[in-house]
C-alpha cells in the first residue's frame, strides 16, 4: 500500500501554487503597494484628502448565479459580479472603494477555469477603481461538487463622516433616480433556476450572465459634481436581494415614504420572461428582482435633471423613477 500524502487526499499542493503564479501578472497590474503573495495586502492612500475619515466595509458573493456559469461553463463574468456586490454597498454612504480581497473556494483547482474568474475579479476592480490586494484559493475535495467553486469577496472604502449619505435628509418632494441595471445582476438566481429549464438556462445564457454593472465612478463623479458645499444626494440605495421592498427602505426616514412608479422605466425582457413563464405575482417580481433598476439616488428636485444628464455623460441611463412623500418609513410600488 503506497503512503499517503497530501495530494492524494485531494489536495495539490505545486498545482495550487502554479495558478497563483498565472494569476501574478493580473493581479498585480492592479494590486496594493507589494502585489499578492505575502501574507497579507498592502495599500496606503492619501490621508490628507479627509477630513475625518471613516473606513466602510462590505462582505457579499454572487450565490447561485454560479450554477448558470457551471452549465454554460462561462466563468469570465462572475468575477465583475463578485467585486460589484461589494463595491456598489460601499458606495451606498458615499464612500470610494479603496481596495478588495477574494475568496475562492472548490473541490479542485481548474487552473483555466479560476483564471477566467480572477480576470473577471481584476476587470471589476479596474471599473471600480479599487486595488486588489489579495485573495485566498482553498481546495476542499468532497466539499464541492465536481467542477464547481464558490466566491465571496472583501472590500474596504473611506468617507469623510461630514459626507456620510445615510438618507435621513430626504424631504418631501425629493425626486427618486433609478439607474438602470444590465441584468438581474447577482440576485434571484434560485428562482430563474426553478422557473427555467436547464436548455432555457443555456438559450438565455448572455442576458442571465451579464456582469453586474459597477456604479462606483459614475455615482462619485455625480457626488462630485453636485455637493459643492453641502450634500445634495441625499440616499442611494443598491437593489440587490430583496429589491425594492427590502433595500430601498434601509435610506428612509420614518416620517416618510418612497413611491415607485413603476411604468416610468421599461422593464427588460428578460425579467418579463421570467415572470412569465413562472407565474410570478408583480409584487414577488419587485421584491425578488431589479426590474431593471439597480440603483437608486435621492436628489432634490431642482437637481434631478441635472443628475440625469451627468449620469447619461457617466455612461448609466438613469430617469426619474418615483419621489418622496409622507409617511412611515416604506416603499410603495404603484
Amino acid at each position: 500500500m503506497r503512503k499517503m500524502n497530501y495530494k492524494r487526499a485531494g489536495v495539490d499542493i505545486k498545482k495550487a501554487d502554479r495558478f497563483v503564479d498565472r494569476i501574478k501578472p493580473i493581479v498585480d497590474k492592479i494590486g496594493g503597494i507589494k502585489g499578492i503573495g505575502g501574507f497579507g495586502g498592502f495599500f496606503g492612500f492619501d490621508v490628507k484628502k479627509y477630513k475625518e475619515p471613516i473606513f466602510v466595509s462590505s462582505t457579499d458573493g454572487v450565490g447561485t448565479k454560479l450554477k448558470i456559469a457551471f452549465l454554460t461553463g462561462k466563468h469570465d463574468t462572475v468575477g465583475i459580479d463578485l467585486v460589484g456586490m461589494n463595491v456598489n454597498d460601499v458606495l451606498c454612504c458615499g464612500a470610494r472603494p479603496l481596495f478588495f480581497l477574494d475568496y475562492i473556494a472548490t473541490g479542485e483547482i481548474k487552473t483555466d477555469v479560476l483564471v477566467d474568474v480572477v480576470k473577471g475579479i481584476a476587470e471589476g476592480c479596474k471599473q471600480s477603481g479599487c486595488a486588489l490586494v489579495g485573495g485566498e484559493t482553498a481546495e476542499m475535495p468532497a466539499f464541492y461538487q465536481k467542477g464547481e467553486y464558490d466566491l465571496a469577496g472583501f472590500c474596504t472604502g473611506v468617507v469623510d463622516r461630514s459626507t456620510i449619505i445615510d438618507g435621513s435628509r430626504s424631504k418631501d418632494g425629493d425626486l427618486i433616480i433609478g439607474l438602470a441595471s444590465s441584468g438581474p445582476h447577482s440576485n434571484g438566481y434560485s428562482l430563474i433556476r426553478k422557473v427555467f429549464s436547464e436548455r432555457e438556462l443555456k438559450r438565455h445564457r448572455e442576458a442571465l450572465l451579464a456582469p453586474t454593472r459597477i456604479y462606483v465612478k459614475p455615482v462619485l463623479s455625480l457626488l462630485a459634481a453636485l455637493n459643492k458645499g453641502q450634500v445634495v444626494v441625499k440616499g442611494i440605495a443598491h437593489i440587490t436581494g430583496g429589491a425594492f421592498y427590502s433595500k430601498i427602505p434601509r435610506i428612509i426616514p420614518r416620517d416618510k415614504d418612497f413611491i415607485i412608479d413603476k411604468d416610468a422605466w421599461e422593464v427588460p425582457e428578460i425579467f418579463r420572461l421570467i415572470q412569465k413563464k413562472g407565474d410570478i405575482a408583480e409584487k414577488e417580481m419587485f421584491t425578488c428582482f431589479n426590474m431593471g433598476i439597480g440603483m437608486v439616488v435621492v436628489v432634490a428636485r431642482e437637481q434631478a435633471d441635472a443628475a440625469i444628464l451627468h449620469l447619461k455623460k457617466a455612461g448609466v441611463p438613469s430617469c426619474i423613477i418615483g419621489e418622496v412623500r409622507g409617511g412611515r418609513g416604506g416603499v410603495k410600488v404603484v
